[in-house]
Formats: C-alpha cells, structure tokens, sequence
C-alpha cells in the first residue's frame, strides 16, 4: 500500500472507503433480510474489515500509538482472510463444525504472528498485507470455478484481485500508484458486485429450486396471460423442454384449443369479490405433441407491486384419473362380461325414457334369463360359468344395434333396451330381436371342451305401454319372463296385466313355502295303480299335498312351479322322499308289503349331487328293497340336462330302483329318449286316455303307444282311466297298468290300507266295480 498522504490520495481513499462500506453493507443487509446467507455475513466483514485496516494505518497516526496500530492492523488483515475464507466455504457447502470451533484462536494466533512480525519492520505491513489477501483471494477464486459454471466469471475476478495484490506486493512501484489504484479498485468493485450478486443468485436459485422440487407444475401470469414466472415441472407436463422457454409465452401458446377469451375469463375469477381459493379446476389439456394431460388446477391471486397476478398449480391427476376410471368400470361395468352391470343399466333406461317422453317415441326391454344355467355351475364350476355368460353375451351384443343397451343384470339375467322406437313398432321390434336371440342361444355352446345346450327365455315390456319409469318396466319384462319359463323355456312372452297377479300369487306362495316344512304342513296321498288283467294293486303314486296355515289348501299346480323357481324344490324332494319311504316301511307287515311306490322327482334334484345317495339312505333307513322305489320324470327333465341325467340314470339303476318316464307323448316326446336313457315304465299321459273310446285318432295313437312300448320291454301305465269303457279298452290293447278315478282316487295311507286289503280278499272283478 502507497504511504504518501497527499490530499489527492486522501480523497480517492475516502471514496473507496465509502464505496468499501456500502457494498459491504449491502452485503450484511442481505443477511439479514436472509439470514441463510451466511456467506454474505462473512465476505460484508471480510471487506469491511480490509476497508477498516486501511483506514486506521492511513489516519490513525495521530489518534493510536505505533504498537496498537500495527497489532490492529494485523487483527484486521486476519479478519479479512478469514472472511473471505470462510464465506467461501460456507458459499460452496464445505464449512464444518471444527472449522468454526477453532476460528477465534487462528484469528488470535494469526493477528499476533502479523505484529511480532511488523513490530520489528514496518515496511513489510503494506506488502504483507497484500500479499495475504491475495493467496485468499486466489484460493477463494479456484474454489468458485470448480463448483459451478454460473460463478466462474466471479471465480476469475477474485483470481485477478488475489494476483494483482501478490504482483503489487512484489514489485509496486510508487511511481504506479494511480495505476495500482485505479487497478485495485476496479477489480475490487467488480468482486464486490459479484459477490452480490452470487449471494442474490442462491437466494433466487433457492426459491426457483423449491418451486421446481415441487412434484407439480407452477406458474405465475400477468393480466394479459403472459408467463413470468415457471417451474421445470411446469414444462416437462406442458411438453417443453426448460421452464425458461415459457418465460414471456402467453398461456394460449401452451395449449393449441385454449382461446384468449378463455385466458381472460379464467383471470376474472381472481377479481371477483367472494371467490373461495385457491379456484380449483380440472380439464383434460390437449399439448404440442398431440397427447392429453388431465389435470387439476389450482389458481390463487398474486400481487407484486401493486399488480395482480395469477398464480396456477398443475397437478397431473393421470393416475387420479385411472383410478378414478377403474372405480366407474368397477361402479358400472360388469366384471364377468364387460358390459353394463345391474347399477348402470337403471341410469342407461332413466335416460333412454326420458328421451323418448321429450320425442314421442318408445322403448322396449327384454329380459332374458338363460335356462339351466345353474347346473353349468354345478357340472363344470364357476369358471366354465363365466366363460359361458361371456359368450353368451358378446353373441347377444352381435345381435344388437349400435344404439341398443345391453347389461348384466346378475347371475344368468340379461336385460336388453331397445331405445328410440317409433310409436306403435316397439313391441314387434322386441319380438324379432328376441326370437333372433332365442335362435342365437339354441346354437349351444362349446365350454371346456363341452357342448352345451343353453336356451333363454324372454320377457318383454315396453314404454310407455306397460310403464313408465325404470323399476316398472324391468319388474314387468321379469314378470314376463317367468311367465316363458313355466310355459316351457325357450319362450318369449310380452307382458300383460293377468302376469302381475300371477307374480304376486308367486310371491305369496314363496313366502309362505319357506316355513311349512318345519311347520308340518305338507302331507302325502297315494292313488293306486293297479294291474289291468287281475285288478291287483302292485304300484301306488306318492303324490304332494299343502295345507298352508296362511293360504290353507293350496293345490299343487301353484305351488309347484314356485317350489322350482326358488330352488326349494330341492328340499321339498328330499321330503317327500323321505316320507314315501318311510310309508312304505311302515306297510312291511300289511298288504302293501309288496307294492312299488312312485314318487316325483325334479330337474333340480338330479342336478343335485348327493341325489343318489339321498335315495340309497332313505331306502336303508325304512328296510326298503331298491325295486320298491319307482322314479317318475318327465320328458323335459330328461332334454335340459342329457349327459347328466343318463349319469345319475345310471347310477340308479346300479342301485335297483326303476325309472318311470311321466306324461308320454305332450311337450317334447321324442322316442329317442326311450332308448337313449334305458327306462322301464312308460306312463302315457291323461289326454290321450281321455278320448280313447270316442275319438279314433286318439284311440289310434294309445295303440301304437302300447305296442311301442311292447317291443321296447317297456312296462306301460295308463293315466287318467276314468271309466269302465277305458279300461276294458285299454286292457285288450294290451295296457299293463291302470291309474285313475276308475281306479281309486288319491287317498291318505290308512285308506289305502283298506283299499288294498279288500283288493286281496276279493276276487278279480269286472274294472266297474274297483273304483271307490
């Protein structure tokens, strides 16, 4: 440092002491507006520190004595280096614990080595002092170029001062003052400003990297809709590359369909007086490349001098938005079948009904439910099921029009609506779509690895004729389609207001079945059957009475069918064959100690896996011998479930009990069922019997019966033998059996006993004489 005092010198010197002070200050200021910025703290003192060294070497002349001068000198200098030193460590993050803890005794230390070694020269104070500072500065200066290419031009002018300060304590010339001055304060005025603007820099680039350490986009727009302020995060979900490149972009630049009147109306919300924030918006953003973002925005005002800004958040809710996709499929979407469930359907018709109110027009539903359906479950598994109903549908769907709406209504129910009809054509256009159906389901169906015959029986009902909101229609096309079901399966029916009485009969009748087993309602009658030679009784029928204590005698053609549709028809089986045998035990000692009992057995039961054992215990449990026990079917049970039926057929036959094949010759005779399922009685069915003395054909059609029935090996029993001449009739034909009011009507087992004891005292009679 130059020593000469002349008033020129003494006024650069108050200059760039003051320049020294402010800058310095401002430094402190920082730290204390961000007291983060400790490296701003400690460069503020460093420089002061420099500044209050020169200034008490250069004017303390008269105020301080030599010795204290030049210990505070050196007190200053060791100030300054540890400044310098420590701002920058702390700047780079590399400031630890022990370097702080042992900063006061190396400032101590340090000071007192200055001055023992100004003390005995104080010639070396100027350059020693430069010096010094310049092996900081040099070392603070690399330290800055290896951390970051942001700081380098900062790195370099600290590298200048350091060197120029080791170059003018070597080698300063008092002839180059002005030019050390000039040099000196250049470069000292261009490190301050640089590290001014390093400490500004980290405070900007600490908040831009908390904005851009948010997991969701941040923007900041002016009135106008152009962008100040962005995040990374805001870019990559807009599809750009770095938040700069939004900076100054208007907000329609961002997004292809957003219009400035949409920009500016969205803005207005942040000028209206009671709006709740932040605003919360969500909306599917069509970007640059052509894909689609969902988004949640999250708008909130921002004012910086005076001026409004908005503030916006971007949330990528894709994830939100599969979720919240899978929750409507699983809320609407049938999983098995992948159309609508029983949920979406009632919407999809409120909808459907309600336009067609606004229209004029109509609607039709279909309710389809897929016949033995239940005994896939059973014979294959759930698995084959499944695979089953979502054949099914897509074969419905295919039969569908585009605008048609097809849902699984649970189980093996389908519903179908045919929308937007014109006035007076739903109800045949429900026709032909059903009959379509109908043949769609009777091609079968390939389930592993089985063929498999699945018919659908239909109900209809259609708006506005048999209703005119959503749960009236379905609960009519049900209705309807129970209806098809009795009539035969395979059926469509429209629905008519007779049904609904039917229905609640049903319902009634359900209510009441489900107690009267434990409650002892149920009893049998026995109606004998008797040999048409000798008029002996060798077979009686078990036939199923109710007296309901609700509905008291309720004949068997009501409650039957409902027994069927709820599935109770399995435990009421079980019932009556068990009391059938039971019966039959208590008659070992009597004369009907060598009859065959007859009972009804059901599609349901032999789709039941523990049938036959159910019949193997029952005949043990009551001493019965197998052949005691005939099973009587009829012609639909044996075409519902073909493959199954001749298993459980030939388990039974195994075991010894007979099988009797009921109401030959209505529904679905076919006389490939005789040979394909090995019966051994044929029961020909009260119509034909009934006309066998007037009607030729009928007459006709009972002979050929017989003598089928003859050359199969078939024993034959005729039902409904009313009279004298039909009996007589029937014995010449060859008829083995005979049932009917001729005979005896069905009558309790006391009765019976009777009946059978006077059959066995009695001489063989005329047929006109058996009946009582």
């Amino acid at each position: 440092m130059p020593m000469s005092a002349d008033p020129g010198y003494l006024t650069a010197m108050v200059v760039e002491f003051s320049a020294d002070t402010i800058l310095s200050a401002l430094l402190i200021f920082l730290w204390l507006m961000q007291r983060k910025e400790k490296h701003a703290l400690c460069w503020g003192i460093g420089q002061l520190a420099i500044m209050a060294g020169g200034v008490l070497w250069f004017s303390g002349t008269n105020i301080i004595s030599l010795p204290w001068r030049i210990y505070l000198c050196g007190l200053f200098l060791t100030l300054a280096m540890a400044g310098y030193w420590s701002g920058t460590l702390f700047f780079i993050g590399k400031l630890r614990a022990p370097h702080v803890r042992w900063m006061a005794p190396g400032i101590l230390v340090l000071s007192g080595a200055f001055y023992f070694l100004w003390s005995s020269n104080t010639g070396w104070l100027a350059p020693g002092s430069a010096a010094a500072l310049g092996l900081v500065m040099l070392w603070a200066g690399a330290q800055l170029l290896n951390i970051h290419h942001r700081y380098r031009l900062l790195g370099l002018a600290l590298i200048l001062r350091g060197g120029f300060n080791l170059l003018s304590a070597a080698s300063l010339n008092p002839d180059l003052y002005v030019v050390w001055f000039v040099v000196t304060s250049l470069l000292k005025l261009v490190v301050m400003l640089g590290l001014i603007y390093a400490v500004q820099d980290e405070i900007q680039q600490r908040y831009a990297r908390t904005i851009d350490s948010l997991s969701h986009g941040f923007l900041i727009r002016d009135r106008r809709g152009y962008i100040h302020v962005a995040n990374e995060r805001c870019a990559k979900l807009l599809g750009f590359n770095s938040a700069q490149e939004l900076i100054g972009l208007h907000v329609c630049d961002l997004l292809p369909n957003l219009t400035r009147d949409m920009a500016d109306q969205y803005f207005r919300l942040f000028e209206t007086d009671g709006v709740p924030y932040p605003v919360t918006n969500t909306a599917t953003l069509n970007l640059r490349n052509g894909t689609r973002l969902p988004v949640e925005l999250l708008g909130s005002p921002y004012f910086e001098r005076g001026r409004l800004y908005c503030l916006v958040q971007l949330l990528d809710i894709s994830e939100r938005k599969k979720k919240d996709d899978l929750l409507y499929q699983a809320a609407r979407i049938d999983p098995v079948t992948g159309y609508f469930n029983r949920h979406a359907l009632s919407s999809e018709l409120t909808l459907a009904l309600e336009k067609a109110a606004s229209a004029g027009r109509e609607c039709a539903v279909l309710f389809i439910d897929l016949d033995k359906f239940k005994r896939v479950n059973d014979s294959f598994g759930h698995a084959a099921g499944d695979q089953l109903l979502l054949t099914a549908a897509h074969r419905l769907h295919r039969l569908l029009r585009p605008v048609d709406v097809l849902s699984r209504f649970g189980g093996d129910e389908f519903i179908v609506i045919i929308p937007d009809l014109m006035p007076g054509r739903a109800e045949q256009m429900a026709i032909d779509c059903a009959t379509e159906i109908i043949a769609a389901m009777g091609k079968g169906f390939e389930v592993s690895y089985h063929a498999i015959s699945v018919t659908a029986s239909i109900g209809i009902a259609c708006y506005p004729t048999h209703g005119s909101d959503s749960e009236t229609l379905i609960r009519n096309a049900d209705i309807a389609m129970y209806e098809a079901k009795k009539a035969g399966r395979g059926e469509l029916l429209i629905f008519n207001d007779a049904m609904t009485a039917v229905a609640k009969d049903g319902l009634v009748i359900d209510g009441a079945l489900r107690g009267a087993i434990a409650a002892n309602e149920f009893y049998l009658v026995y109606q004998a059957i008797t040999n048409a030679n000798t008029g002996k009784m060798t077979k009686v029928e078990a036939l199923l009475r109710w007296n309901s204590s609700l509905l008291g005698p309720v004949p068997p053609d009501r409650f039957i069918p409902v027994a069927e549709d709820s599935g109770m028809i399995i435990e009421l089986g079980t019932w009556v064959l068990e009391e059938a045998c039971r019966q039959m035990g208590s008659w070992k000692q009597s004369a009907l100690r060598e009859v065959t009992i007859s009972i009804n057995v059901s599609a349901w039961q032999l789709a039941d896996p523990q049938f036959v054992t159910l019949v193997s215990q029952a005949l043990m449990r009551n001493g019965l011998s197998p052949h005691q026990l005939e099973l009587e079917l009829t012609e639909r049970v044996l075409i519902e479930d073909a493959a199954n039926v001749q298993a459980v057929l030939a388990q039974l036959r195994a075991l010894g009990v007979s099988v009797s094949l009921d109401d030959f010759g209505t529904g679905y005779s076919s006389l490939s069922y005789l040979t394909q399922f090995h019966l051994n009685t044929l029961k020909i069915d009260r119509a034909f019997v009934m006309d066998i003395e007037h009607s030729e054909r009928s007459n006709s059609l009972v002979h050929a019966i017989i003598a089928m029935g003859h050359s199969l090996g078939l024993q034959l029993v005729a039902e409904g033998v009313e009279t004298a001449g039909q009996a007589e009739i029937l014995e010449k034909m060859g008829c083995h059996y005979l049932q009917g009011y001729h005979i005896s009507r069905p009558v309790p087992p006391d009765e019976l006993l009777r009946f059978a004891g006077n059959r066995v005292s009695a001489a063989p009679q005329p047929y006109s004489n058996f009946a009582i």
